[in-house]
């Protein structure tokens, strides 16, 4: 499709941001469906200058990643009751210049769990405390699901505990924890930086399931390490579509064209 005067603007804000297939998923879903529209990566440091760009150039709608899901919140003109529940924003929508925040990472990673297993009443770790693991624990209580969240700082990590009504367990004592689903919500293990993991081999065992919110790569060393330590595992790319699908209906108004946007994160990863 050629970009014309008429074409509208999409895109995600983050640092980094040069990872990120979403670009690649929403320009092939905009493509499949005929609809004039184009999705760019903006690397993002300063989230109100941004927020201010999105209105400047009639931005029509924004994805919104690490490190700027919380902080967003405040330069926003209205907020989407689970937004202000979950406390964090991962999608705005610019209707004629008033900017809605929702957030889509809840539904994404509960429908990329319920693929794979069961979550009311099992006890879930979840590493990290930024503005994911917010909407994640949010949504694996709201299914009646255990959360715990891991987190090396423990100021963030009891915060947000605190805040959806979780535990806290430090990092340094995950194996005490006895998780029967742990989720990372880091970045640890992300391109180019696919050495790096959470934590260690040996805190993975047989039997758990083991969900990496990380897509590039598709299979990252926490993974690898669970699958060979006998663990059930989700890979990063079914909640990332999920999520997308979400922005992608809002934004337009058109049914999401969930197979072809899968289809075309897994030829990048």
């Amino acid at each position: 499709m050629i970009a014309d005067s008429h074409t509208a603007l999409y895109g995600v804000f983050g640092d980094p941001v040069s990872h990120s297939l979403s670009p690649v998923m929403h320009n092939s879903g905009f493509s499949h469906i005929g609809y004039n529209g184009v999705y760019l990566a903006f690397r993002v440091k300063d989230i109100a200058a941004g927020v201010s760009s999105i209105k400047a150039l009639d931005i029509r709608g924004v994805s919104v990643t690490i490190p700027h899901k919380v902080a967003v919140m405040e330069f926003l003109d209205e907020l989407d009751d689970m937004a202000k529940q979950i406390g964090a924003v991962n999608t705005v929508i610019n209707r004629d210049g008033i900017l809605s925040g929702y957030n889509s990472d809840c539904l994404g990673a509960i429908s990329a769990l319920a693929e794979k297993t069961d979550i009311r009443g099992k006890k879930t770790g979840i590493i990290g405390a930024g503005g994911a693991a917010r909407a994640i624990g949010f949504g694996i209580r709201s299914e009646r699901g255990n959360v715990a969240i891991v987190n090396r700082s423990a100021d963030k990590g009891e915060k947000l505990a605190a805040d959806i009504g979780a535990e806290f367990c430090p990092l340094s004592d995950i194996e005490k924890l006895g998780c029967e689903i742990l989720i990372n919500t880091t970045p640890l293990g992300m391109t180019p930086n696919i050495e790096t993991t959470p934590i260690p081999i040996r805190y993975l065992e047989k039997g758990m399931v083991v969900m990496d919110i990380v897509y590039n790569p598709l299979k990252t060393r926490l993974l690898k390490e669970a699958e060979a330590a006998g663990c059930t595992t989700i890979d990063g790319v079914a909640m990332f579509v999920y999520q997308g699908a979400f922005q992608f209906e809002l934004w337009t108004g058109e049914k999401a064209p969930v197979e072809v946007m899968r289809e075309a994160v897994m030829r990048e990863t």
